[in-house]
């Protein structure tokens, strides 16, 4: 008989599916191991104070998600076939070798085809004809400063992000790179992180590394809950909040103007650092571009703005910045030095060039043009899916679709099926912590990597993905 401790609540959802999530998690822990049979119907509903449907509806999802099995005349076993402890991976796990034949709708990175390799080799060139062997030099650990300059200058121009002083700008090898060094500048054993709910597991990770405990909220449709962040700042005392105000991955939903100003004036009250990631915000297809929160920041005192050009450029090229408000400049200069000294020299220089010579601008408007037909192509085929169960809300840019699917469904064995039919997506726990009811009920799709093709190949591998599994 299983002994472990099951409540059930009274909430909008509904009870078996409750009872569903509180077995599958116990499943999956290894609590109840494979081949050990759970309680009889009967039995069970009167223990839970329930009545035998929906201990059997809980029983039928279990079936259906593969976590139990029904054996004639006996009852239900979970399944051997299950993993004792669910499978734990991450968006850097799931990924492909080389010349591998999938369609890969898990990747937001920018095919090579797309690539300005001869605008930027004209720059490297360049470069090295005018800086000879200086090129090849360690730069300043804050980054080269005519680079920086131009970054100021460029967020000035798009995003409204007034700064006077250059120092103001951290160079980085890439945005991961980037919130490690905040972790190592910000955090110590035991501190708290507040995140949105779900996130980018690569920046969870990193908090975690230094011994963080990340404390996460929904998100609203126009950004993270503000009357639950407030309760749990003044119960965590965060040493910072990690939020994606644009196109925010996985969910794809930007905050409004109004929720950014309320969000800054939170972090003013408590004294807290906002992270903000932004590497989405450069891709909108169909309004004007979604207001950064580091342009309310008017005092550079709260936000520490993180700037990533790789789904524009070049990923391999690891060019990222920061805006860095004026208290933390000395420290993350120290622990940009003790990390690696400085970013390329030679890339920092090439870059620099690439912005002041207009490169940067030509490329952006013609990666505008890529990325949008491709958005527009998978929006179609999704809002011809809707049929089969499927919802999602319109992102209007970004590089991702955020698709709940079908009721009872599960995310992990759309994404198992579909990838043994060649397309690769990204399941929702990859996103959620483990106890997360949302846990398995999306995928991320990006069209990055496609072309329409491979899109409209991909999208009817989904389809009958979602067919097989219902």
């Amino acid at each position: 008989m299983i002994n472990v401790s099951i409540q059930l609540t009274e909430s909008a959802r509904p009870k078996y599916l409750q009872l569903f999530d509180c077995l599958k998690e116990l499943i999956a822990a290894g609590q109840i191991k494979p081949g050990e049979k759970l309680p009889a119907i009967r039995s069970f509903a009167q223990r839970l104070g329930v009545n035998n449907v929906t201990v059997i509806n809980a029983y039928k999802q279990l079936e259906n998600n593969k976590y139990i099995t029904a054996k004639k005349g006996s009852g239900y076993y979970v399944s051997g076939s299950r993993l004792q402890k669910e499978e734990i991976y991450s968006s850097s796990d799931i990924g492909i070798a080389d010349n591998e034949p999938i369609i890969n709708f898990a990747s937001a990175t920018p095919h090579p085809s797309v690539f300005p390799v001869e605008s930027f080799k004209e720059c490297i060139n360049e470069v090295i004809e005018r800086d000879k062997g200086f090129a090849f030099g360690y730069q300043d650990s804050k980054g080269f400063k005519p680079l920086r300059k131009s970054i100021l200058n460029y967020l000035d121009k798009r995003y409204s992000i007034k700064m006077e002083n250059e120092d103001n700008i951290q160079i980085v090898s890439g945005a991961q790179q980037g919130i490690d060094l905040i972790g190592k500048v910000l955090l110590n054993p035991g501190d708290y992180v507040i995140t949105e709910n779900p996130t980018y597991d690569g920046a969870t990770e990193v908090f975690k590394s230094r011994g963080a405990r990340v404390v996460r909220v929904k998100l609203e449709k126009d950004g993270i809950d503000l009357v639950d962040l407030e309760k749990k700042i003044r119960i965590c005392k965060p040493k910072l909040l990690y939020v994606m105000t644009s196109f925010q991955n996985p969910t794809t939903i930007s905050y409004s103007r109004q929720k950014l100003r309320e969000l800054l004036e939170l972090a003013k009250a408590y004294n807290t650092f906002i992270v903000e990631d932004d590497s989405m915000s450069d891709l909108c297809y169909e309004d004007t571009s979604p207001q950064t929160l580091k342009a309310l920041d008017d005092n550079n005192a709260y936000v520490i703005y993180l700037k990533s050009f790789s789904k524009i450029l070049m990923p391999g090229l690891r060019a990222g910045c920061m805006v860095i408000p004026d208290l933390l400049i000395n420290d993350f200069a120290k622990i940009k030095n003790t990390s690696d000294i400085s970013s390329s020299g030679l890339i920092q220089r090439s870059l620099d060039m690439y912005f002041d010579s207009g490169k940067w601008d030509e490329h952006h408007q013609y990666m505008i043009e890529i990325y949008k037909g491709k958005y527009e192509f998978m929006l179609s085929r999704l809002e011809k899916l809707c049929k089969r169960g499927i919802s999602f809300d319109r992102p209007k840019g970004g590089l991702y679709f955020w698709i709940k699917v079908p009721k009872y469904l599960s995310a992990k064995n759309i994404y198992d099926d579909c990838k043994k039919n060649g397309l690769l997506l990204l399941p929702s726990g990859i996103f959620y912590d483990i106890n997360n009811e949302n846990r398995d009920s999306y995928i991320r799709l990006s069209f990055a990597s496609s072309g329409i093709e491979q899109i409209r190949e991909g999208m009817i591998i989904l389809e009958n993905a979602l067919f097989n599994n219902q």
